[in-house]
């Protein structure tokens, strides 16, 4: 059954979505050669616990940290320790908090200097697909025309979405319903409704087989062990459309653009 947030809900969900905006933007910040992931991991937390919430992933299920740091072959869930990033590496960033009884959730990757053409090509397509994705929580959609979009979209463009992990609703739990997948029929699942939330998160891949999971129980990875990317919004429908309450796709310091002086 997928819940219905009051107006009140809404409200603390937005407030928690600006936090953890801010919370993550500080820790893309820190991501530079040399850093390790569980360094990441640690100012994250210190950042999540200053701003008055808790680290939703933190003991999730047995998750042992609150940040998941997953480096190039590794899709998601990976596990902060000793990785140092090195420049050319892509690092997929995703956190949660909780803060007032309701959930903030999204992720991010981030190139590490310049990772060349082909990687931004696949971070760009993912991206791009989060925005295709967002742009139909309309209320009177279906859950399968944002899976639809984002799948139609990056199977356009040669890669593959992951078919084994997929969204989910968001409110007074993490993972809420509806699942939402990346990809699937328009005009299919359940109807969308105002004062839903829900968290869309392609992940993308280059080829089209199943992905890994790692011994450690967690860490996800590419059955060729090749890139991939991972981008998560959380959006709400409203009647004027889709809210954007927090998403992917934040600029690395040495990516935006220079100003003219004089």
């Amino acid at each position: 059954m997928i819940k219905i947030k009051s107006d009140f809900e809404l409200e603390i969900m937005r407030e928690n979505a600006s936090i953890l905006r801010g919370i993550l933007g500080n820790v893309v910040s820190r991501v530079e050669p040399g850093v390790t992931t569980l360094e990441l991991d640690e100012y994250a937390e210190e950042l999540i616990v200053s701003a008055g919430a808790k680290p939703a992933f933190k003991n999730y299920r047995g998750f042992p940290h609150s940040l998941c740091t997953s480096l190039n072959e590794e899709i998601v869930h990976g596990i902060p320790g000793e990785s140092v990033i090195s420049s050319g590496d892509v690092l997929s960033l995703d956190i949660g908090i909780e803060r007032e009884g309701l959930f903030a959730d999204f992720a991010t990757t981030v190139p590490v200097d310049d990772v060349g053409k082909s990687k931004m090509d696949l971070i760009n397509v993912t991206n791009e697909a989060l925005t295709k994705g967002l742009n139909k929580v309309i209320p009177g959609n279906r859950v399968g025309d944002v899976s639809h979009a984002i799948g139609s979209y990056v199977n356009q463009k040669g890669y593959f979405v992951v078919k084994e992990f997929v969204g989910h609703g968001i409110g007074r739990e993490m993972h809420e319903d509806p699942q939402i997948p990346n990809f699937g029929e328009p005009d299919t699942g359940e109807r969308i409704h105002e004062g839903m939330v829900f968290c869309i998160e392609p992940m993308v891949k280059r080829d089209e087989e199943k992905v890994e999971v790692l011994d450690d129980g967690w860490t996800t990875v590419t059955a060729g062990r090749e890139v991939s990317a991972h981008f998560e919004g959380m959006v709400a429908a409203t009647e004027d459309g889709p809210e954007v309450l927090v998403r992917g796709g934040l600029q690395r310091p040495w990516q935006k653009k220079k100003t003219m002086t004089s």
